[in-house]
């Protein structure tokens, strides 16, 4: 027959409980325990299994193949990192990069879940996009307070407008969109971004004027809008892009003289304006 003191049995039920916070956390929410390592939210992983699969297709059982995705399991493309002491999904890249990659359904789904993974960092998108889906608008903003690198390459089916809430992301540094499918004007909202420091749009359908707040990103050290149909005459804002080492606007409708502003982009390496009806200043 075991006895065990008062004091004894207080501290097992003080571990017990310590260990139950572990497990469920103090307002009732569930982890996914990671053998020695940290835990991860499970609404965190159910929300990167179902953003992954809307992409990859319903085929793909995440909670299968890899039921440790930050840890033992990891899933290609996808990086995680600890923040309180939790797991959270800091980078997903989706399509074809490397071989072991994972490839794009030939329809693929936004799904709400992605938007709920609220610690990301990097998105990104390769050849993922065959049939025609325009990028949704509206949910962005969920991203404003992590989201630093946003890209879509390579995407022919990837159609409509640059979502106006693009503008929401103030924490972006690097936004490239490169030989998709997408059209109309550029949104004003993009000057409102003024951490980027790339931001490449080339070999799209955009078309119209380059808006004056596009001069007003000055931590900006590439542009790129080649490849397009923009058209009117070169912003005098753009004299304010002091930290600029690449500008690229060649083979657009582009018209007019070189702005004299141009001149106070005096770290700029590169310019290349051909393919336009640009005259000198």
């Amino acid at each position: 027959m075991m006895v065990f003191s008062g004091g004894f049995v207080i501290v097992v039920i003080v571990m017990l409980s310590l260990i139950g916070k572990c497990i469920n956390g103090e307002n009732g929410e569930e982890y996914e325990g990671v053998g020695g390592g940290a835990p991860m939210v499970k609404m965190e992983q159910e929300a990167l299994y179902s953003a992954i699969q809307g992409f990859v297709g319903e085929w793909w059982n995440g909670s299968d193949l890899y039921p440790d995705p930050c840890g033992w399991t990891p899933i290609q493309g996808v990086s995680c990192d600890v923040f309180d002491g939790l797991w959270y999904v800091t980078e997903l890249n989706i399509g074809s990069i490397d071989d072991n990659s994972l490839a794009c359904a030939p329809r693929v789904e936004f799904r709400p879940h992605l938007f709920r993974l609220n610690h990301l960092k990097s998105l990104a998108f390769f050849s993922c996009f065959v049939a025609p889906v325009p990028i949704p608008s509206g949910n962005w903003g969920a991203f404003s307070g992590s989201l630093e690198s946003l890209e879509f390459r390579s995407n022919h089916g990837l159609i409509g407008n640059i979502p106006p809430d693009f503008g929401r992301l103030q924490k972006l540094q690097s936004l490239v969109l490169i030989e998709n499918g997408l059209l109309g004007g550029l949104p004003d909202d993009i000057g409102n971004l003024t951490r980027l420091k790339r931001l490449v749009l080339s070999g799209n359908g955009f078309a119209g004027e380059i808006g004056d707040s596009y001069g007003h990103l000055s931590e900006l050290l590439i542009l790129d809008l080649s490849r397009n149909s923009l058209c009117g005459s070169l912003p005098l804002t753009f004299g304010g892009l002091t930290s600029l080492l690449k500008l690229d606007l060649s083979e657009n409708q582009l018209e007019g003289k070189i702005p004299s502003e141009i001149g106070n982009l005096k770290n700029l390496t590169l310019m290349d304006l051909s393919k336009n009806k640009i005259s000198g200043g």
